[in-house]
């Protein structure tokens, strides 16, 4: 798989202060907010077009789609929940050095980045899917409309 590094290059978990670990870990927050946000767009669009979608030339395309993007919610919400739950424990660090085991926790963070740019990597693949399927349905509807 490829990783989509998402922090400055080099050792930057292993050197970086509790604090910069913490602002970037604010970042992947609010992007993957950003992403709960465009999924919901996603689901829109297709329930927008679902008459389309049921013909049956369409029905496993959309069946797909409709899997991958509730697959990618769960996946959303349950890494929102973990980069909080994160969020927290470099707080805790901040006020405490001594809170937890450095080293565990920096690989700790380093695999969650590992998730979130796995998350991203499959959202851009969905996104391109429920577009590429969309487009599909609509310029065949737009044909039937205008023979």
């Amino acid at each position: 798989m490829i990783n989509f590094s998402l922090r400055p290059q080099g050792d930057f978990i292993w050197t970086a202060e509790y604090r910069e670990l913490y602002i970037l870990t604010e970042h992947w927050q609010s992007d993957l907010q950003f992403y709960k946000s465009d999924l919901r767009f996603l689901y829109h669009l297709i329930d927008k077009y679902f008459i389309w979608l049921v013909n049956k030339e369409n029905l496993d395309g959309m069946r797909t789609i409709a899997s991958d993007l509730s697959e990618s919610v769960k996946n959303c919400d349950k890494l929102l929940e973990k980069t909080s739950k994160h969020l927290t424990h470099l707080a805790e660090l901040i006020d405490d050095p001594f809170k937890y085991d450095s080293h565990q926790f920096r690989s700790e963070h380093e695999e969650l980045e590992n998730e979130i740019a796995s998350f991203i990597k499959n959202f851009w693949k969905i996104k391109k899917d429920t577009f590429a399927v969309s487009e599909h349905v609509i310029e065949k509807g737009v044909q039937r409309l205008n023979p």
